[in-house]
């Protein structure tokens, strides 16, 4: 056994497992390599959070432009903090995306990240206790065709992402006039509804498939601890 095998036998036993930083063997450093192949100079990022999807771009080498939007106060804030020292980085208004321009209340939950305008399943609650919501706020809805971003009507090759706990959906459906400039499409995809009347993956890919775009990249995501069970998985869709 080599050294390094050794070391990465060791780190696994710690609960831990070490990885090089390319595209084979790094999720973040694969995604930002697709984005330069395709060109990528802005992303529209929906569902920022406190911008945690922003800041692992930055760290795999993704440069160009990228719009936030966070409907909670609390990560709304952060993420201004986060970005303020990022020229190239920009928080837009508080508010959330959806099919249609309105006024809704937000679930907030207990983890921040899985909050969501729908109401929780209990499969998602019993497999992560910590989700569980805690309260509502009132925020505007948007649609993103409404949107006028002058950095956005420069982009050549723009990536939108979304990760809007079971609304995708209806972000994708407020962006039907957009979506033909679109170059690629990160989405948040549930094997299982997790939230109710949440489409599940096979009806969102079938959405952008039909729209033209083709399945690129998957990237795991929430697993049920006591079964192993993939909850949610990020798919990656560029036009064909």
């Amino acid at each position: 056994m080599t050294i390094k095998h050794a070391f990465r036998l060791w780190a696994r036993r710690a609960g831990v497992d070490i990885r090089r930083f390319n595209a084979i063997e790094s999720t973040d450093a694969r995604l930002v390599r697709q984005m330069e192949f395709h060109s990528v100079d802005f992303v529209l990022d929906v569902g920022a959070n406190d911008g945690g999807y922003g800041r692992a771009l930055r760290d795999a080498g993704y440069r160009g432009d990228i719009l936030s939007f966070e409907p909670l106060t609390q990560a709304h804030a952060a993420l201004q903090r986060i970005t303020s020292g990022d020229p190239r980085w920009h928080v837009a208004a508080r508010m959330a995306l959806g099919a249609q321009d309105t006024e809704i209340s937000i679930n907030i939950a207990g983890n921040s990240v899985s909050s969501s305008i729908l109401p929780m399943n209990h499969l998602h609650a019993q497999a992560a206790p910590q989700s569980r919501y805690q309260g509502q706020e009132p925020v505007p809805l948007r649609r993103l065709d409404g949107i006028d971003d002058p950095g956005l009507g420069r982009a050549t090759s723009v990536m939108l992402k979304i990760d809007t706990q079971g609304y995708e959906m209806a972000v994708l459906r407020g962006a039907e006039s957009t979506l033909p400039r679109i170059r690629g499409v990160q989405v948040e995809l549930s094997t299982v509804a997790l939230y109710q009347d949440q489409p599940v993956y096979d009806e969102v890919m079938t959405f952008l498939q039909s729209r033209g775009f083709v399945l690129w990249n998957v990237i795991p995501g929430f697993v049920d601890r006591q079964s192993g069970r993939m909850l949610q998985f990020d798919g990656v869709f560029y036009r064909a």
